[in-house]
């Protein structure tokens, strides 16, 4: 799943404490920008299929560090880089 305006201060374990009650995340992560250090203010979360789908409805529009999350399925990356998603990731 592509989790975007995702608070600033959030980190990958929180991420993944945020979506574990929906089910079993294999993965969560935070992207951080390369020069600054900080988050870009999105990441990736995996888990199973059923389990993604609650968790999509049920966390998308809730509110992280005062932003409105936006929770959808995460589309592959395209040969330009320019589309959100991440190559290894089933949403």
């Amino acid at each position: 799943m592509y989790v975007s305006n995702l608070g600033f201060q959030v980190t990958d374990n929180e991420l993944k404490s945020m979506f574990s009650k929906y089910g079993e995340v294999t993965s969560a992560k935070v992207i951080i920008d390369k020069v600054s250090g900080r988050s870009r203010g999105f990441g990736f979360v995996e888990m199973d299929d059923k389990a993604a789908e609650n968790a999509m409805k049920e966390m998308d529009g809730t509110h992280s560090d005062g932003r409105t999350m936006s929770v959808s399925k995460a589309k592959p990356r395209s040969d330009s880089g320019s589309s959100q998603g991440d190559r290894n990731s089933r949403w």
